[in-house]
């Protein structure tokens, strides 16, 4: 059994994806620096699991 991803994460990552899809991959650290990159977050943890998401949705889309 894995985490459970709250409402916060799960919207943030979908207007992510939505506006700037094509900039992610599969790679967790590139994914990390775009969401810096487009987003302001109130804390590492928080950017970081939703650069991990964003990674497990683009290695299940390929």
């Amino acid at each position: 059994m894995g985490r459970i991803k709250t409402k916060l994460v799960k919207r943030k990552t979908r207007e992510l994806i939505n506006a700037h899809s094509e900039k992610f991959s599969g790679d967790y650290d590139q994914n990390k620096q775009v969401a810096e990159k487009y987003m302001e977050f109130p804390s590492k943890k928080i950017r970081n699991v939703i650069a991990g998401y964003v990674t497990r949705i683009k290695r299940k889309e390929a």
